[in-house]
C-alpha cells in the first residue's frame, strides 16, 4: 500500500482474477452477507455471556453498566482508526503518479530507458536528473542488480528495530516427533491441505487450505476469506497475518522457520495455534 514502487490493483487488476474465481468456486451467493450476520450473533451472544457474567460480581450492575458503555464505544468508533492510514495511502498514490508522468517524460527524452527506472534514484537524484537531463545508467543498473539480489535473501525470524539481528532455537520438549515449532499467535487446530505461496497473484485456493507463506501484508488479506489456517516463517503476536487470522477466528503459527521450504504445497498438515507448531501429516 505505502510501497509506490509496487503495482497496485487499479493498476494491475488482473491480480485479482484469481481471488475472484477462487470465491465463485469456494462460496455460494450471499455467504457474505451469511458471515456478516453469523459474526453478529456470535458478538451479541459474547457480550451478553460477558455482561451476565459482570452481573454476578460485587458492584455487578455498575460493571456490567460501564463495560456495555465501552463495547458500544469500540464498535462504534472503531472503524475510525482506518482513516488516517486510507488517507495517506491516497495521497502516496497521487505521489506516485506525479514522479512516473515525470520519468515518462524522462523516457521519451531518451534520458532513461524505462520508467521505472526511477524507483532507484533518490529523490534528489530524480530532482537533479529532471533539471540536467543526465543520469548515470551504471548506477541504476547496479542498485537494479543489488535489489534482486536482496530479494533472494531469506529474512531473519527476528530483527530489532535497531537492525540486530537476534538467533537461536525454540528449546520444545513437548512436541511431537517431526513437529515445526513456531510461535502460537491465534488459537484453535485445523487440519488440512496446505498451499505453499510465496506470490499473492499465484493463489488457487479451496474452502479449508491453509495457506503457508513467508510473511503477509494487507495485500493478501482477500485470501483469509477462504483459508482455514496460516503458517508463515516470520512473523509476531502483532504482525499483519497474526493479528488478521485473529479476527477471522483463524488458527495459525507464526516464526516457523523454513516453512515454504520443509512443507510441500500439498502435503496434509495440522496447525495447533494454541501451542505453536505444526504437524506434516
Amino acid at each position: 500500500e505505502i510501497d509506490i514502487t509496487r503495482p497496485r490493483w487499479r493498476e494491475q487488476p488482473g491480480t485479482l482474477i484469481p481471488l475472484i474465481l477462487s470465491n465463485i468456486k469456494n462460496f455460494a451467493p450471499g455467504e457474505s452477507a451469511r458471515r456478516v450476520e453469523q459474526g453478529r450473533q456470535e458478538a451479541a451472544q459474547k457480550e451478553a455471556d460477558l455482561l451476565a457474567r459482570l452481573a454476578l460480581l460485587p458492584d455487578g450492575a455498575q460493571k456490567a453498566g460501564e463495560t456495555k458503555r465501552m463495547i458500544d464505544l469500540v464498535r462504534n468508533l472503531i472503524g475510525y482508526r482506518e482513516y488516517p492510514k486510507y488517507e495517506i495511502v491516497s495521497r502516496y498514490f497521487l505521489y506516485k503518479q506525479a514522479l512516473l508522468r515525470e520519468a515518462a517524460k524522462l523516457v521519451a527524452a531518451g534520458v532513461l530507458r524505462d520508467a521505472e527506472d526511477i524507483y532507484y534514484l533518490t529523490l534528489e537524484e530524480l530532482h537533479d536528473v529532471v533539471r540536467t537531463h543526465e543520469v548515470d545508467p551504471q548506477r541504476i543498473d547496479r542498485r537494479k542488480a543489488a535489489f534482486h539480489s536482496y530479494e533472494k535473501l531469506v529474512p531473519p525470524r527476528v530483527i530489532t528495530s535497531e537492525g540486530e539481528i537476534i538467533r537461536g532455537a525454540y528449546k520444545r520438549d513437548d512436541l511431537p516427533a517431526g513437529a515445526l515449532a513456531g510461535l502460537p499467535v491465534s488459537a484453535g487446530t485445523v487440519e488440512g491441505r496446505a498451499r505453499v505461496l510465496l506470490r499473492m497473484e499465484e493463489a488457487d485456493l479451496a474452502a479449508g487450505d491453509i495457506l503457508v507463506t513467508a510473511f503477509t501484508d494487507p495485500s493478501w488479506t482477500p485470501l483469509f476469506v477462504a483459508i482455514a489456517g496460516l503458517v508463515t516463517e516470520v512473523g509476531g503476536l502483532m504482525t499483519h497475518g497474526a493479528v488478521i487470522a485473529r479476527e477471522y477466528g483463524l488458527p495459525a503459527v507464526v516464526g516457523v522457520e523454513n516453512a515454504t521450504r520443509l512443507i510441500q504445497d500439498g502435503q496434509r498438515i495440522r496447525v495447533h495455534g494454541t501451542d505453536g507448531y505444526v504437524e506434516i501429516l
